[in-house]
């Protein structure tokens, strides 16, 4: 490798070109990658029209530049601290769920053992699973609307604060009589910690991704925000198709067939598998999401 690096360094030399060591192109490619994440973050939000609007003054500066307009330019410069200032209060709510996006990944958990939460025989039982299933199968096919988050790593309590106590064993008669028309608790999301259902009428951040598509409503991007600040799997029943669609990290998958539905929730549940089983699965999971 330094043979390599020296040979860089004598080729650039006969060009007269500056010296670069490896440490110059690390940089250059960490600041390549974080330049594209950035570009990235401000197309998926509101920040994608900020951004064209910043190129349209830095065009107008650098005109005023070459055409000697101190004035403006002084004006320009007394404004920039301000203006500063103002993106930030402004877009508050994108840089946090940037910064929590940040913070989800887990960098340490791979060296560190207390940084891994794994349970022996997961994080809910067989019996959850089916049951889930079988509530959302029972509210699409008459079409009730139903929100219900499936919490994995990331604790959901702030999202529980905002709604009413349940601590209910989860089960298919529970989650329909809560998503029922026209009773108290069928309005906001339900909360599942476990086999037990925590909290229900939880109110969830919605998604800014301008990227979903415009014929969904404020339900679906509900499931869509809260999965993009946690890693929680939401589950959505449509009130007007009566689909089935999933939300994980960040991702929208619309009308999933049982199969998907139970294999994303084995996912989560975090049993432990055969490693061949679990290679086939992630293989499987792969193709139905395209």
């Amino acid at each position: 490798m330094a043979e390599i690096f020296e040979f860089i360094r004598t080729s650039f030399e006969k060009f007269n070109m500056p010296n670069v060591s490896w440490t110059d192109i690390v940089e250059i490619i960490v600041i390549s990658y974080l330049v594209y994440e950035i570009l990235l973050w401000f197309k998926k939000t509101r920040a994608w029209s900020l951004l064209k609007g910043i190129f349209v003054i830095a065009a107008f500066l650098l005109l005023a530049e070459l055409l000697g307009m101190n004035t403006i330019l002084w004006i320009a410069g007394k404004l920039f601290t301000i203006l500063a200032t103002v993106i930030v209060v402004v877009f508050q709510p994108e840089l946090r769920k940037a910064l929590e996006q940040l913070g989800k990944k887990n960098f340490l958990s791979a060296v560190l053992p207390f940084e891994s939460n794994k349970e022996v025989n997961g994080r809910f039982s067989d019996k959850t699973i089916s049951e889930i299933i079988r509530a959302c199968n029972d509210m699409a096919r008459v079409k009730t609307g139903a929100l219900i988050v499936v919490e994995q790593n990331n604790p959901l309590t702030d999202i529980e604060r905002t709604g009413i106590s349940i601590d209910g064993m989860v089960s298919s008669q529970l989650l329909i009589n809560i998503f029922e028309h026209n009773t108290p608790l069928h309005d906001g999301a339900v909360v599942v910690r476990g086999d037990r259902v925590t909290a229900a009428t939880c109110y969830l951040p919605l998604s800014d991704n301008l990227t979903l598509s415009k014929d969904l409503g404020t339900r679906h991007r509900a499931g869509v925000g809260i999965s993009e600040v946690t890693d929680s799997l939401t589950i959505i029943v449509s009130e007007e198709t009566g689909r089935i669609s999933l939300a994980y990290e960040g991702e929208l998958i619309r009308n999933v067939d049982n199969e998907t539905f139970r294999k994303k929730l084995e996912f989560i549940q975090n049993k432990p598998v055969p490693e061949k089983k679990r290679i086939h699965f992630r293989k499987k999971n792969v193709k139905n999401e395209v």
